[in-house]
């Protein structure tokens, strides 16, 4: 039968009645007036070409499910059972006025409701419409501590710049025997002191995956940004070094190769200085050692362009094995101590010895291989299953990543992918396919092991998802395969083999093994299903079970009208799941399912209210695409109870999610069950805009609380769970 179909906005929008004359015109093939089973079979034919090009097993066109469906139905196959629904009667023709009358019924919304780029333009409006105090408040949240941190880093290159070059600049000695150009060049040195700290320091992802399970310093620190703030710090060491080096070799050496100067450049270099040319000061040690580090900083440079790294990965990782000698020149410049002490030396001990350690183990892991297999899950992405090599429990936790090497791919490379799921000896990660390497994972075969090397894991724990009994976890994509980890760890939870709240809370005092919880879960496959209270059917678009004429909402029960056993559970957490296509569903639809067949029966005594909800954004053009994609997704029997559109179990919405609403209902719904105390945390990881958006929306409710007497806040989080 075909279920409710699920709505994304609140604000519904019926198809018009232009797009349902559009939907009739385009079914009419013979343009007689009337539509006939044979041109609905032919249109979802075609359609289901765009859908679903290589049907899966769940699909309504697939063999097996139209063989499953056949013993239930004992008339025709699953396909035949699905059509006839559509018509009253399997044989007959249906008219136009007929044919809108019953369309309407389905209460399918309209294409521009699930249209994402107007939802994106909805956004940035709405975003523009917030007060200004609410705007730079809402900004502030998201990018706030960023910029209170990138603040800090540069002032600390201004801070040691400007000392340095003053320093030069007022010392009339200094002046006298180089002139201006050693203030300038001790200028870009100081700065460049901080800079290359930075540079090296983002590179050690042990030192990040330490300093992330700080919560103060990640506020202002998003380590999914270190990529990125690298590149920034070797742009401007690159700069300064450039600067450092230009202000000396036309500059300082020419002044202190002067035979005038040369009682000057005595007192500084000491009474034994002897009459400096030139070359003499190419030839010393600081002055070969710097010219040679920057030849090789411009060559690491050089090698990391974009499209060089794009052409091939392993030029530009064998290019970043000349930083070590790099590193050695630049330790080595300040030795000789003609100026000052070796101050460079002091800033890069540390950072380097993190770096070089790090790099040294990696390579050893690359010899320690893994058994793995590869499974291709669809035209976008891979599925890597490894195996504990000694049958142990991988010591993983839920938000971590690795990285990855492939030897029959490249032994030289490595790449960062995040933990999708991780139990007993199991490991799988999801690999979207977006360059060369991770396109090369396709034609590897998936009928024997292969080996691959593994090191980590980096990436804080999702230890602040497990501070917050009631959580709202928002996501996007391949970016959230948290989402699945996370899911994991709560299987084990409902299944009675962990409670991962408890277990993360003792880890923090002292390690703890897996033991049996008694604790039970609920779980809602809609984002109102597990709602304690009725909603008028007004508010949302509900439909007939079954696609003939049936009773209106207010006559027939809906499952969102029934009180729920458990009003306030302990423990709650929703997932909102974006996506922009079905098939990127399609990656953790076992542990879906798995995950809500494995909580119903627990569901009278659970005390954990887990709530799936999965949005596909995109929009179809095609009118009969559209509304058989809704229609599709809504069908189930109970010989193939999941979607003939995304294999699901749960119903998927589609349209872009009103999180405004999300968020209002979570806060209704507390204020139903009588909470007056709680902490509730919102992990996001998406656009910046729909981040502003959201903070302000956490603001606003824990304002309302407070002017309600209650002290329920909601806490926003840029980064799903670093």
């Amino acid at each position: 039968m075909l279920e409710p179909i699920q709505v994304a906005s609140e604000e519904y929008k019926p198809l018009t009645d232009d797009e349902i004359n559009a939907f009739f015109e385009d079914l009419d093939r013979d343009n007689n007036g009337y539509v006939v089973f044979d041109e609905l079979e032919a249109k979802l034919h075609e359609v289901h070409k765009e859908l679903a090009p290589e049907p899966k097993k769940h699909h309504i066109l697939h063999p097996s499910r139209r063989d499953l469906e056949k013993n239930e139905n004992h008339k025709g196959d699953g396909l035949h059972a699905f059509l006839c629904q559509l018509l009253p009667e399997c044989d007959s023709k249906i008219g136009k006025h007929e044919f809108m009358t019953r369309v309407k019924k389905l209460r399918i919304p309209s294409q521009k409701q699930t249209d994402s780029s107007e939802q994106d333009k909805e956004d940035k409006q709405k975003e523009l419409r917030l007060p200004m105090r609410r705007r730079i408040r809402a900004y502030w949240a998201v990018h706030g501590p960023m910029i209170l941190f990138m603040t800090f880093v540069v002032a600390l290159q201004l801070g040691f710049g400007l000392w340095q070059g003053l320093t030069y600049f007022l010392g009339q000695t200094y002046r006298d025997a180089y002139g201006l150009g050693v203030g300038f060049a001790k200028l870009a040195a100081g700065a460049l002191y901080p800079t290359l700290f930075f540079m090296l320091l983002s590179m050690s992802r042990h030192f990040s995956t330490f300093l992330r399970r700080n919560y103060l310093i990640s506020r202002f620190i998003n380590w999914d940004l270190s990529q990125e703030f690298h590149i920034r710090m070797s742009i401007a060491g690159l700069v300064l070094a450039t600067m450092h080096a230009i202000a000396h070799l036309s500059g300082t050496l020419v002044q202190g190769s002067r035979a005038s100067r040369q009682d000057a450049v005595a007192q500084v270099l000491g009474p034994d200085a002897v009459p400096r040319s030139y070359a003499s000061y190419v030839r010393s040690l600081p002055g070969w050692t710097g010219i040679v580090a920057l030849a090789l900083f411009w060559l690491i440079s050089l090698f990391s362009m974009p499209f060089i790294r794009s052409k091939s990965y392993e030029i530009f990782q064998l290019g970043h094995l000349l930083m070590f000698p790099m590193i050695g020149m630049l330790c080595a410049h300040g030795t000789a101590m003609l100026l000052q002490h070796p101050m460079l030396g002091y800033w890069l001990a540390f950072p380097t010895l993190l770096v070089l350690f790090e790099r040294s183990w990696r390579f050893l892991r690359g010899f320690m291989k893994v058994p793995a297999r590869v499974k291709v899950l669809d035209t976008d992405a891979v599925l890597l299953t490894c195996k504990h090599p000694s049958g142990k429990d991988w010591k993983y936790s839920a938000g971590q990543y690795i990285l990855l090497q492939v030897p029959e791919i490249s032994f030289f490379q490595w790449h960062p992918f995040t933990v999708s799921y991780c139990r007993d000896d199991v490991l799988h990660v999801h690999i979207k396919f977006e360059g060369d390497w991770t396109k090369a994972l396709k034609n590897l075969p998936e009928d024997r092991d292969i080996r691959v090397g593994i090191d980590g894991p980096f990436g804080a724990p999702a230890q602040r998802f497990y501070d917050y009994t009631h959580s709202i976890i928002i996501g996007g994509g391949i970016g959230i395969t948290p989402f699945s980890a996370i899911l994991a760890d709560l299987e084990d939870h409902f299944t009675g083999l962990s409670d991962p709240w408890e277990e993360r809370r003792q880890s923090r005092s002292f390690p703890v093994s897996r033991s049996r919880s008694q604790s039970r879960v609920r779980i809602s496959g809609s984002r109102q299903g597990s709602r304690s209270r009725s909603r008028p059917a007004s508010r949302r678009p509900s439909r007939p079970s079954s696609m003939t004429l049936a009773p209106s909402d207010e006559e027939k029960p809906n499952s969102e009208q029934i009180p729920s056993k458990h009003p306030n559970p302990e423990r709650r957490v929703d997932f909102h799941w974006t996506v922009r296509e079905k098939n990127n569903l399609l990656w953790f639809s076992d542990l879906l399912n798995r995950t809500s067949e494995g909580a119903r029966p627990l569901a009278d005594d659970g005390n954990l209210e887990l709530n799936i909800n999965t949005h596909i954004t995109a929009k179809r053009k095609n009118i009969s695409t559209h509304v058989f994609r809704y229609l599709l997704d809504s069908y189930r029997t109970d010989a193939a109870p999941y979607s003939a559109l995304t294999g699901l179990k749960q119903p998927s919405h589609f349209g872009r999610p009103d999180f405004d609403d999300i968020l209002e209902r979570h806060f209704q719904d507390m204020v139903d069950a009588g909470i007056t105390e709680k902490k509730v945390g919102v992990f996001y990881c998406g656009t910046p805009v729909v981040g502003e958006i959201l903070s302000d929306r956490c603001h606003l409710l824990t304002a309302k609380a407070r002017d309600m007497g209650m002290r329920i806040k909601y806490d926003f989080m840029m980064e799903v769970f670093g």
